[in-house]
């Protein structure tokens, strides 16, 4: 797991397991949002398993599963609602570039693209191609 830091109160993570929720735990992770539809890939642990074994430790749990490239209206909304959660707040899917990608969409009514798009460069992530729809999202704050 390779968990990049975007704001003080909100990372992304490649894949999650359920070992990997006492380190998630002990670095203080309240609320975790898994964005990946289950069967992707052979071997992913289901969602429903890895949110059982999350809520019986004490996360939060959130399952906005987006397959590649189609960020709808109706999980932005969801991922934002999700941040309202308890805080700290971990996303993760198949490499943390869709829920960083939810993530700025989801703050870009708040928050001016370039700053949403220069956090996502400091954590790796080049999300220069959502330029357009989230300056277009930034403009009706």
């Amino acid at each position: 797991m390779d968990i990049k830091p975007v704001t003080s109160s909100f990372s992304v993570a490649d894949q999650v397991t359920a070992a990997d929720l006492s380190q998630l735990k002990a670095l203080g992770y309240q609320t975790l949002i898994c964005n990946r539809p289950d069967g992707e890939v052979e071997g992913q642990p289901a969602a429903e398993a890895l949110a059982a074994e999350a809520r019986a430790q004490g996360f939060d749990w959130h399952w906005i599963p987006i397959s590649s490239g189609h960020f709808t209206d109706e999980a932005v909304a969801d991922f934002g609602q999700a941040l309202a959660g308890h805080e700290p707040v971990l996303a993760f899917c198949r490499t943390g570039t869709r829920s960083i990608t939810l993530w700025a969409l989801a703050q870009a009514a708040e928050k001016p693209a370039a700053e949403l798009l220069g956090l996502a460069a400091a954590a790796g992530y080049d999300l220069s191609a959502l330029a357009p729809r989230l300056s277009v999202a930034s403009a009706k704050r």
